[in-house]
């Protein structure tokens, strides 16, 4: 299968999509459509040209945290009472001065749904 190996292949695959994507936005377009295999064709392209030159990194424990705490609305003091540890050791963790303990890292997958990995560092 063919490849986008430029940035000018890869504007002009972007283009192409913003022209397909209103031709096949209607539900009554069907999935066998000439647009909508192209569409198709093109975004897995992209995807692939994206993965390679503008990868996306796993985020970080803390951003992990952060976004924890954001969602269920807890502040720094709540989530380390959440997790049975103090403030001062919940405040060196989101700046990156400690690293939760193997039980730390079981609860806080446990209380705030945070993977075994994302917790583990892995």
């Amino acid at each position: 299968m063919a490849q986008i190996k430029t940035e000018k292949e890869y504007e002009a695959a972007m283009a192409r999509i913003d022209e397909l994507l209103p031709k096949t936005w209607n539900d009554n377009v069907p999935e066998d459509s000439p647009e909508n295999i192209e569409l198709s064709l093109l975004s897995d392209l992209v995807a692939e040209y994206e993965d390679v030159h503008y990868p996306i990194a796993a985020p970080s424990l803390i951003d992990v945290l952060k976004l924890r705490m954001y969602e269920m609305g807890l502040t720094q003091q709540n989530a380390a009472n959440l997790l049975g540890i103090s403030t001062p050791k919940m405040s060196e963790i989101m700046q990156g001065q400690s690293e939760p303990s193997l039980s730390l890292a079981r609860t806080m997958c446990l209380k705030m749904n945070i993977t075994p990995a994302m917790a583990l560092g892995l």
